[in-house]
């Protein structure tokens, strides 16, 4: 379904904004119909994505459902939207946690619905719309479109005690990254401009471009470095655990669930294609911080006594083994990097949710406040108990499926760094096999977990399809990698293609001098 008449994507994406227009005329205390209102538009949210998902031809590593408008035609501006088997995974993942999260702040939000569920609505365009962008221009301002709602989710309903820091430091990250971004995209402009005598910022009409390697240098430190900070990678991430752990819970699970994969995915569509002999000459500083990012998130996580921080931290660990896996350069990595996106998602989005579940019945997060909670709350440990195996990689659950191929394809790639990839793996099962065996066994010694509540219909109803996926990606993976394969494939035959042999290569040091001479030529 290469093409078609409808602008399903379009619709996909600017829906949100029409609950947003439904909103701002629903009377401020009619909290019923704004809840019903944000339910109903994520759910339309998350029909649509079905319908995309449906209707993908995962045989075709061409771009699907494309929708091509002119828009600013002197400027080589294009309203270009359109999906493949990358972006198709994170558009899903996206859409299906949106009604997730409103059921899960039905009753949580006590002040301000009504602006809470604008910042959400206008959060999920924002996402969608930087999954399905394929004009530079147009991914750009999706990606700030999010910025503020969700500096704003942190700010006004954050925990009290520092939500102001996190959210002027969330912002300012985020605002440094994309200055670079901004100007790595000028100059690509204008590039492609002076070299073909054609203005364009369609990804598709940059892609065929053969940019000098001095020039890739540059360009992949500027995208690069606001992916970086969006990952985060080490030593990127300080603004992750503060962000986290003041934001509200769906704050934190949005966060943790997409916006954290707008990094690895921009290293993915953008950086590896675009420049790939750069790629490749970073490749080993790539690897060398993803595994830092691995071992320091882990150690971090060890000694943490807030259960958000300690998530949080995780979340450094995690997504270190997806930039490993998407710098190993073969096939099962990258593979594996992609589904990684999609489970640390899954896993650590519902790690999230009942930590705020259990946040709202004992208003504190601290690990030595709990104990013994398996008793007055059997659901509920339950349904923490496949989350934290999910995260460390159990066989049968999502996480042993992406962690396994990374591992492989980066043991392919040089072996020394899967053996130290894999001790990310083993520090994981220790840190939050020990969490949970601090919060849920042992005896009970605060009277107030003695009476703790266990989780109610509508919080079973928000965890039941989040583990459900869990269980399927970890059963059947393939449901889901063949649909990004081609894709894949598809990116790093570019790379390989594009690379030149290592007796071709420069030098590290004469490459920075030709650097060094283009920028003076500049």
């Amino acid at each position: 379904m290469e093409s078609v008449s409808f602008p399903l994507l379009s619709t996909l994406v600017f829906l949100p904004l029409l609950g947003v227009l439904v909103l701002l005329v629903v009377d401020r205390d009619n909290e019923p119909v704004q809840r019903w209102t944000a339910l109903t538009v994520m759910g339309g949210c998350f029909g649509l994505a079905l319908i995309v998902y449906a209707g993908f031809d995962a045989t075709n590593v061409a771009y699907q459902f494309e929708e091509k408008i002119p828009w600013m035609p002197g400027l080589g501006m294009t309203y270009h939207l359109g999906v493949d088997g990358i972006s198709l995974l994170l558009v899903m993942l996206t859409a299906f946690l949106g009604p997730l999260c409103v059921l899960a702040c039905w009753s949580d939000i006590r002040y301000r619905l009504k602006e809470f569920l604008i910042c959400l609505l206008l959060l999920q365009t924002g996402m969608l719309g930087v999954f399905v962008s394929l004009d530079l221009v147009l991914f750009y301002i999706f990606w700030e479109v999010m910025l503020i709602p969700m500096a704003l989710l942190i700010l006004i309903w954050g925990h009290p005690a520092r939500r102001i820091y996190a959210a002027v430091k969330f912002f300012l990250y985020t605002m440094a990254g994309s200055v670079f971004m901004l100007v790595g995209i000028l100059v690509l402009y204008f590039h492609h401009a002076r070299t073909t005598g054609v203005a364009s910022f369609d990804l598709v009409t940059l892609s065929g471009l053969n940019l000098p390697f001095s020039l890739q240098l540059w360009l992949f430190l500027a995208f690069g470095v606001a992916f970086a900070i969006k990952v985060p990678m080490f030593p990127f991430h300080t603004w992750l655990p503060d962000a986290h752990t003041e934001a509200p819970t769906v704050g934190s699970v949005v966060l943790a669930a997409v916006l954290l994969k707008m990094g690895t995915y921009g290293f993915l569509r953008f950086n590896l294609p675009l420049f790939p002999e750069a790629s490749v000459f970073f490749m080993p500083v790539m690897v060398a911080l993803a595994l830092v990012g691995i071992i320091y998130g882990a150690f971090m996580c060890l000694v943490q006594e807030d259960l958000k921080r300690l998530i949080a931290f995780s979340s450094v660990s995690h997504l270190g083994f997806v930039i490993l896996g998407l710098f190993s350069f073969t096939l099962q990595g990258m593979q594996g990097g992609v589904l990684q996106m999609i489970n640390h998602g899954l896993s650590t989005g519902a790690l999230f949710l009942l930590v705020g579940m259990l946040y709202e019945r004992r208003h504190t997060r601290l690990i030595a406040d709990f104990g013994g909670l398996s008793t007055p709350a059997p659901a509920l440990t339950t349904f923490f108990m496949i989350a934290t195996l999910a995260s460390i990689g159990l066989p049968g659950l999502n996480g042993f499926v992406g962690e396994f191929l990374i591992l492989l394809g980066t043991f392919r790639a040089k072996p020394v760094w899967a053996v130290l990839g894999a001790t990310g793996v083993i520090l994981a099962a220790w840190y939050m096999l020990w969490m949970f065996q601090r919060v849920f066994f042992g005896a009970v010694t605060h009277d107030e977990n003695k009476r703790l509540r266990d989780l109610v219909p509508r919080e079973i109803g928000v965890l039941v399809p989040v583990v459900g996926m869990i269980v399927w990606i970890g059963v059947a993976p393939t449901t889901f990698l063949e649909k990004s394969e081609p894709a894949v494939s598809h990116v790093l035959q570019k790379v390989r293609e594009r690379v030149p042999t290592a007796e071709e290569r420069p030098s590290a040091w004469m490459t920075a001098c030709a650097a060094w001479e283009h920028i003076k030529g500049k």
